[in-house]
């Protein structure tokens, strides 16, 4: 089956935050009810791209895979409805060395493999919503993936599933010089 789409939006081979940044302008450029078809080859980007969406108002409609290319469609709506959040609660990446939170790392399996923080605990962003009962929601949560855009959107998703002592960690992973624990 194919789905008509108005624009599209070529972002295969990039990773996060790339596919979200092209994205957002790509979006810009549509006037509203128009359809924008994101290729992509980050498996990341299923989740990301659809929670992005949902931040700012606009339908995040599906995504077909079709041979290693994930096609997000996303419908703009409204421009005053989609107006971005970030999550005003952060911490800087030295200042989560050492506290008694737990580091919660949303990037996917494979980059966890390659390399995390001792003691951080995977959930990719994509299983967040599924998994949400694994963690405690008295205990302060410090959530990390490789720049700071993806765990901006799982902060987001975790205050309104009724987390109150989440803190999106800045700058993320690419920024980390301390000992990295490999499972692989």
């Amino acid at each position: 089956m194919s789905i008509k789409a108005d624009f599209q939006l070529d972002a295969k081979g990039l990773s996060c935050p790339m596919p979200i940044v092209k994205t957002k302008k790509a979006m810009a450029e549509l006037v509203d009810g128009q359809i924008l078809e994101v290729s992509a080859t980050d498996k990341g980007s299923k989740a990301d791209i659809a929670a992005w969406a949902e931040s700012v108002g606009h339908q995040y409609i599906g995504t077909v895979e079709e041979d290693a290319v994930l096609k997000h469609y996303i419908r703009k709506c409204a421009q005053e409805s989609a107006n971005e959040k970030t999550f005003e609660s952060t911490i800087e990446l030295e200042q989560i060395v050492g506290r008694d939170g737990l580091i919660l790392d949303v990037r996917e399996e494979a980059e966890f493999a390659f390399g995390h923080i001792e003691g951080a605990k995977s959930i990719p962003m994509g299983e967040l919503e599924g998994r949400l009962s694994e963690l405690d929601k008295e205990r302060e949560i410090y959530v990390i993936c490789r720049t700071g855009t993806r765990s901006d959107l799982a902060a987001q998703k975790l205050v309104a599933n009724g987390f109150t002592k989440v803190y999106n960690v800045l700058p993320g992973m690419t920024s980390w010089t301390g000992e990295l624990i490999k499972t692989i």
